[in-house]
């Protein structure tokens, strides 16, 4: 008599770890051969939870599925993955004694930037110091990177690159800030865990307005068109404006061409003298004011003539008739002394 022995099923793999981002699936696979009569279960380690036993799914969770593929290939669904799923399943087989294997499910989470701790948008005083926070979470935690986002270099000294344009760390501390610190920074966290976030945090730095001037004295002559150019830095934005002696140019006037070319805190004033004549030599001044403060620039526009009353046109009104020259003076007042001197002479001659 001839005894025939059923087969013990056994596993043909082990059981592979999964790792998987928060709302995704995973899909464990249990391969087993031989099964024959018995049956697999999948359970859940950590809370001595059944989940499903041969094709039917006995734990209430929805996103909980299985099948398989000719009783041999076993596969556990979990569907829209959550943080709560992390932990360790087990594929389980009813033999005597019972076979096992286990594997560990982790749930990885994108960066992600809380708002409500992270930096908004800053306003500093020129000078002052200032630090960006940004507050980063996720799974694993993420790395903050601070970069600037015109690519600019940073002005700090504790680089995290070669390049000088980005500084590691949730915070980014600047030292008496300037004008140069202004701009927009991008707070970068990641992971491994596509996809990588950022938050643009806007830095203002406010100061009052500054004035350069290259040329200060310019020499024309009559009829010679002119270019006066003053560079202004300010901010909050200036108002700008050109007077000559004193008297404010309107954008009206003839004589006058006015423009200003802006780069955020910079600008350009440009004025142009159409037609150099009497009435523009003078001593111009560009003028720029905000709410911290004002300055002004003065260039003295001279006449290339030579002529005395072109020299003087600071003093002179042209409108009256000019003064006579010292000369002229000099001249009459010698003419005054001769005619004395003959009546002197005839009033002798008479008495005599």
């Amino acid at each position: 008599m001839v005894l025939f022995h059923a087969k013990i099923p056994r596993f043909e793999d082990s059981l592979n770890n999964l790792t998987v981002s928060l709302g995704r699936e995973a899909v464990f696979t249990c391969v087993v051969n031989d099964l024959g009569s018995y049956r697999v279960a999948w359970l859940r380690v950590d809370t001595q939870t059944i989940l499903t036993i041969a094709t039917h799914v006995i734990t209430k969770n929805h996103r909980i599925a299985v099948n398989h593929s000719d009783r041999r290939v076993w596969f556990l669904h979990i569907h829209d993955v959550r943080q709560s799923d992390r932990g360790w399943y087990m594929c389980q087989l009813n033999t005597d004694p019972m076979k096992s294997q286990t594997a560990y499910l982790d749930v990885v989470v994108p960066p992600d930037i809380l708002d409500y701790p992270t930096s908004s948008d800053q306003v500093a005083r020129e000078g002052a110091n200032v630090s960006l926070r940004c507050a980063a979470h996720g799974v694993p935690t993420p790395t903050v990177v601070w970069r600037k986002e015109a690519g600019d270099l940073l002005p700090t000294a504790n680089f995290s690159d070669a390049q000088n344009t980005s500084v590691s760390g949730a915070v980014l501390h600047l030292v008496k800030v300037s004008r140069l610190h202004m701009g927009a920074y991008l707070c970068i966290a990641s992971n491994g865990v596509p996809p990588s976030v950022s938050k643009r945090v806007m830095l203002v730095v406010h100061f009052p307005p500054i004035m350069t001037i290259q040329n200060q004295l310019v020499g024309a002559k009559e009829s010679d068109t002119v270019y006066l150019d003053c560079h202004s830095e300010a901010f909050p934005r200036s108002i700008n404006y050109w007077t000559i002696n004193d008297q404010i140019i309107s954008q009206t006037d003839k004589r006058f061409e006015i423009t200003a070319v802006e780069r955020g805190y910079e600008v350009d004033m440009k004025l142009k003298i159409k037609k150099v004549g009497r009435n523009t030599f003078g001593t111009y001044s560009c003028i720029s004011k905000n709410s911290l403060g004002d300055t002004d620039g003065t260039i003295k526009l001279y006449s290339l003539s030579g002529k005395f009353e072109e020299m003087q046109y600071n003093d002179v009104d042209f409108e009256e008739t000019p003064d006579v020259s010292e000369l002229e003076a000099l001249k009459r007042s010698d003419g005054v002394r001769n005619n004395v001197h003959v009546l002197l002479i005839l009033a002798l001659l008479v008495i005599s």
